[in-house]
């Protein structure tokens, strides 16, 4: 995406928009405790989730870019200690973890300390993912 904006120069220079998605994954187990018991997801099982943060944010000209992905790993770490290798129900605010619940989960949790941050996407399998919120 690209902006002009006026400087205080008289003259116009061009601001630019960048969406980075950084990749993450996490192996967690979970039970779905409102679902009918007949469900497969109301008894314990677990998942390799993939998680994809967006983010979006403005070029640094001088650096050539929004931010260090090194950064935003060493950002989540301690967040995705909290439900790599669990049981997400014991995490406070999982109780129920579902998907869509996890997704607004670590946004929440995420969002304070990476502003940039837009979107949340989680995968519990190659074929199925959610996101949030949805932009």
């Amino acid at each position: 995406m690209w902006s002009w904006t006026y400087s205080p120069r008289n003259d116009y220079s061009i601001s630019m928009k960048f969406e980075l998605k950084q990749h993450f994954q996490i192996e967690s187990a979970r039970f779905l405790p409102h679902l009918p018991a007949s469900h497969p997801c109301s008894r314990m099982h677990g998942h390799s989730f993939k998680l994809i943060l967006t983010l979006v944010g403005d070029l640094d000209p001088k650096i050539g870019w929004v931010i260090d992905y090194n950064d935003i790993q060493a950002l989540m770490k301690p967040l995705l200690d909290q439900i790599d290798h669990r049981v997400l129900n014991e995490v406070p605010g999982l109780e129920n973890p579902t998907s869509e619940l996890l997704a607004k989960w670590l946004y929440d949790k995420a969002r304070p300390f990476l502003p940039t941050l837009v979107k949340v996407t989680v995968a519990e399998t190659p074929a199925t993912e959610c996101s949030y919120p949805v932009i």
